[in-house]
């Protein structure tokens, strides 16, 4: 067994989660559209082209088969959900800490005419609570920093899973243990201004699911491909009147905002990858 222990950044709670995500959403809208995740680029692609790109590599990865039953942790305003409804069919469970978020991705789901195939629900992922092999895949696209217990995230997930199911993740990662202070220090200042209890790096998401009885089968590192993420949001808050509107929000969304840059110069400076993972259950 792995002995790998997380440190928790102090401070950062689910309730601080779920209220951020409450107000933040329509700023993620505002920014950066419906999908709240990193891009994946190989040109110059247009930033929704590359939201798709990152959900085809991983259902790709996944090798994800038309009319699976997908739990998505973390889904957001849905747009995982919702693609993976449209185009493969897939019957899709998606769970967010926020009531906003879980209002906003029915509402979409009902726009893009696939209601009867998706269905979110307000729940914790740590507590939440599913039969026994209830889903082909376990589909998270940037949650598990989320996750107090990656852990035990992980050793409840496997049992939801059917014999030969998937887990596909995308996940922000640590560099690799050990750390030099200088590291250790970026990857806080990311923890904290964007409430992550901590950051795993790949090969402790590795042990966790070994750990739970699933079989680590593809990893790749996208970090450069993904980068241009923060490049472009930063753009945004710069040229944008968005910052007006964070400051009439409060000291948490213009505190937010200000850590794009934080979160930027950790991917430019090592201290910051960015994984895909798919294992089998």
């Amino acid at each position: 067994m792995s002995t790998v222990q997380e440190f928790l950044v102090p401070g950062v709670t689910k309730r601080a989660i779920r209220a951020h995500y409450d107000l933040a959403t329509p700023f993620y809208k505002l920014l950066w559209g419906s999908h709240i995740h990193h891009g994946l680029w190989s040109g110059e692609e247009s930033v929704a082209v590359a939201q798709r790109r990152l959900i085809q590599r991983l259902a790709g990865e996944a090798e994800i088969c038309e009319g699976s039953r997908v739990l998505d942790v973390g889904c957001g305003m849905g747009g995982s959900s919702i693609y993976l409804a449209r185009k493969l069919h897939c019957d899709v469970t998606g769970l967010t800490l926020s009531p906003v978020q879980r209002i906003w991705a029915g509402i979409a789901a009902r726009l893009k005419g696939v209601r009867r195939k998706v269905r979110f629900q307000c729940q914790d992922a740590e507590s939440a609570c599913f039969p026994k092999q209830s889903f082909d895949v376990l589909w998270s696209i940037e949650c598990t920093e989320h996750l107090f217990d990656k852990a035990g995230f992980f050793r409840r997930a496997a049992e939801w899973l059917r014999p030969g199911g998937r887990v596909a993740i995308c996940a922000w990662l640590s560099a690799e243990k050990p750390h030099s202070a200088s590291v250790a220090q970026q990857v806080e200042a990311v923890c904290r201004g964007f409430l992550c209890p901590s950051l795993g790096s790949a090969s402790e998401y590795q042990g966790w699911m070994r750990d739970a009885g699933l079989e680590p089968w593809r990893f790749s590192d996208l970090t450069p491909q993904v980068t241009r993420t923060w490049e472009i949001c930063l753009d945004r808050v710069r040229r944008s009147r968005v910052q007006f509107l964070a400051r009439a929000a409060g000291r948490e969304m213009t505190g937010f905002l200000n850590h794009f840059e934080t979160i930027l110069e950790a991917y430019r400076s090592g201290a910051m990858r960015y994984g895909c993972f798919v294992a089998k259950a």
